[in-house]
C-alpha cells in the first residue's frame, strides 16, 4: 500500500499515489460530495420535495453503501493511526483489538442519545456536516502529502490533528453557548408575548 502506484512526473507536478494515498483522497472526494450535496439539500427544502414527488427516495441498498463506504473512509485512516501509535510495542494486536471492541461498545452505547440530541438541534446538524467538508478536506491533504505531491517545486506538507480537533471543538463550545443563550431567552420572550396578550385584551375590554 506504500509503494507507488501512479507516479506523475512533470515539469510543474511530481507526485508518487500509492494506495493509501489514493484511499485516503477518494475518501476525502467522497466526504466532500456526501456533505455539500446533504447542505444543499437542507438549504432547499430538498426533504420536503422528495416526499412530495417521490423521485429522489433513498432506498435501503442505496444508504447501507453509503454508510459502508463512510466506515470505510474513516476505518482506514483509524487502523494507519493505531499501526503508528502501536508500532515496537509487545501485544501491539491484542491491545488494537481491545481498542476496536472497547470503540464500537462506547459507539453502541451512545448512538441512540446522540442521534435524537443532532435530530432536536438543527444547527448541531449543520455543525456536524460543516466538520465533514473539513475532514474531507483533511484526508485529502494527508493523501497529497503521502504520495509527495509537489506543484511548483512547493511539497504538500502534513496537516496537525491537533489544528482539526481544536477546530471541532472550540465550534462545538460556541454552539452550546449559542443554545444556553437562546433557552435562556425563549421564557422571556414568552413572557413578553402573554404580557402584550394580557395588554391586547385589557384593551378590548375598555
Amino acid at each position: 500500500m506504500e509503494d507507488p502506484w501512479i507516479e506523475i512526473d512533470a515539469d510543474w507536478i511530481e507526485a508518487g499515489f500509492s494506495g493509501q494515498s489514493l484511499i485516503l483522497i477518494a475518501g476525502g472526494l467522497f466526504l466532500l460530495y456526501k456533505s455539500t450535496s446533504e447542505i444543499r439539500h437542507k438549504l432547499e427544502g430538498a426533504d420536503t420535495v422528495q416526499g412530495q414527488s417521490g423521485a429522489l427516495k433513498n432506498t435501503l441498498p442505496k444508504v447501507v453503501v453509503q454508510i459502508t463506504l463512510i466506515n470505510i473512509v474513516f476505518s482506514f485512516d483509524s487502523i494507519l493511526t493505531a499501526v503508528g501509535m502501536t508500532n515496537g510495542l509487545k501485544g501491539a494486536l491484542l491491545i488494537m483489538i481491545i481498542a476496536v471492541v472497547v470503540s464500537v461498545l462506547i459507539m453502541m452505547l451512545f448512538a441512540a442519545p446522540v442521534g435524537n440530541f443532532v435530530n432536536r438541534h438543527p444547527t448541531i446538524q449543520m455543525l456536524g456536516l460543516a466538520f465533514l467538508i473539513l475532514i474531507g478536506f483533511m484526508l485529502i491533504a494527508e493523501g497529497a502529502h503521502l504520495a509527495h505531491l509537489s506543484i511548483a517545486d512547493t511539497e504538500v506538507g502534513s496537516v496537525p490533528k491537533g489544528y482539526l480537533y481544536f477546530a471541532i471543538a472550540f465550534s462545538l463550545f460556541v454552539e452550546f453557548l449559542n443554545m444556553r443563550l437562546r433557552k435562556h431567552q425563549e421564557p422571556i420572550q414568552l413572557h413578553g408575548l402573554q404580557k402584550l396578550a394580557q395588554q391586547g385584551d385589557e384593551g378590548k375590554q375598555k
